[in-house]
């Protein structure tokens, strides 16, 4: 019978051994972080003023706006009020949707131009602001009605703060822009 073969320690190995949990994480921490040209391209001044500071880094916003669609949509449904329930989703589905058809990291591909995420990201936190009041539900159902103002004040805060950047160079004016010196700062 065979003994089976072992690899000596001169013996190269073909697969890599997996990362440690702690260097993934710290690999993700970085990346999130990430200012450098690999984290993309700056956007434009919004009105010639936003983002006011460039203080949350883009992948972590996109992370917030996945969160916040899908905290908008769970509370609609959870309330059982069909007012509340077609507040919920609407919101939910169209952040959600601007966020994987934005041009950045974390999107499904890459059709809107980041000025224009922004501009949606305001309207967003508007809207989750007003539509509890607006609509009627905000006595109703208390909670679906504080989770959506919650989700559309933690929108404009971080759009206020955030540093926005796409991928492609895609711009509100259609031009492509390939040299990120000048643009915002």
């Amino acid at each position: 019978m065979a003994e089976p073969q072992t690899q000596s320690p001169s013996t190269p190995r073909l697969v890599p051994p997996p990362a440690p949990v702690e260097g993934r994480v710290r690999r993700g921490i970085h990346r999130a972080m990430d200012r450098s040209a690999a984290a993309g391209i700056m956007s434009r001044p919004l009105l010639g003023r936003l983002p006011l500071r460039r203080w949350v880094p883009q992948d972590l916003h996109s992370l917030m706006d996945y969160k916040g669609g899908t905290a908008s949509v769970v509370a609609g449904v959870l309330s059982g009020d069909p007012v509340a329930k077609s507040a919920g989703v609407a919101l939910g589905a169209t952040i959600l949707g601007v966020s994987l058809l934005t041009d950045y990291r974390l999107s499904l591909t890459k059709l809107i131009p980041i000025e224009a995420h922004e501009i949606a990201d305001h309207a967003f936190g508007a809207a989750s602001i007003l539509a509890p009041f607006v609509l009627g539900y905000a006595k109703r159902h208390p909670v679906a009605a504080a989770i959506h103002v919650v989700v559309g004040v933690s929108t404009i805060l971080a759009s206020l703060v955030t540093d926005y950047r796409c991928q492609t160079g895609m711009h509100l004016g259609g031009e492509l822009a390939t040299d990120p010196g000048a643009i915002g700062a």
